[in-house]
């Protein structure tokens, strides 16, 4: 089976079992992971790396690695990637790939893996930039909050935070769903629009399954 079927395989397994913390059929597609890590090299307009010096970068929730390639492929020489992840499956997986997997095992002595939840880290400003792959609306409001506090609160001050959801997914599933799951994910939204007025660039992305908007904020600046 080809590497590609496998990640796909593995992929689905886990939506099955664990769909509230998986969250998506498929991994995500090369065209949202190069959103994703748009700021891990380059400014929203594409004029060149942020700021000087190593950096130390994030990726909360990077399941079978398909975003991760893309950041490995821009972490410059002296940068650092932390990847927290919960699912056991995803983590197994993510060591192999530092093993055997040559773009990842370049990288490996600058690669630390964190099996736990991001809210569980020292709650520090430790990152320049830090990549969710958290699939936040189907978390209560409750741990949709904690989640953004923890990012918040891990990111240095004029770092960036990146994250995605489906287009329409919540207005598609209010239609289908009944009174309390309709008022769950009014609550994810409203919890969301509250950290979106830190947003500085929104790319939408039509070649991936579904479709997605990816969120970039900015944290310690003046918000527009």
């Amino acid at each position: 089976m080809s590497k590609g079927l496998s990640e796909y395989r593995v992929f689905w397994g886990e939506f099955r079992r664990n769909f509230h913390t998986t969250g998506a059929l498929a991994p995500s597609s090369r065209y949202l992971a190069r959103a994703l890590a748009r700021f891990v090299r380059v400014d929203g307009s594409g004029n060149g790396r942020l700021g000087s010096g190593p950096r130390r970068i994030l990726e909360v929730g990077p399941g079978t690695g398909a975003v991760t390639r893309e950041i490995v492929r821009r972490l410059g020489p002296d940068d650092t990637l932390d990847l927290v992840e919960l699912n056991a499956t995803f983590v197994e997986m993510l060591r192999r790939r530092l093993e055997h997997d040559k773009s990842f095992a370049a990288v490996a002595p600058r690669v630390r893996i964190i099996h736990d939840r991001v809210e569980s880290l020292p709650l520090a400003p430790t990152y320049d930039v830090i990549i969710s792959g958290l699939p936040l609306n189907n978390f209560s409001r409750e741990s949709v909050e904690s989640i953004l506090e923890a990012l918040e609160a891990l990111v240095k001050p004029g770092g960036t935070v990146s994250f995605f959801e489906y287009v329409a997914v919540r207005p598609m599933r209010r239609l289908v769903s009944g009174r309390k799951e309709r008022d769950r994910l009014r609550d994810v939204g409203e919890a969301l629009q509250s950290s979106l007025k830190r947003e500085v660039r929104r790319d939408c992305v039509l070649a991936n399954l579904p479709p997605a908007w990816v969120h970039h904020l900015r944290f310690g600046e003046k918000e527009a």
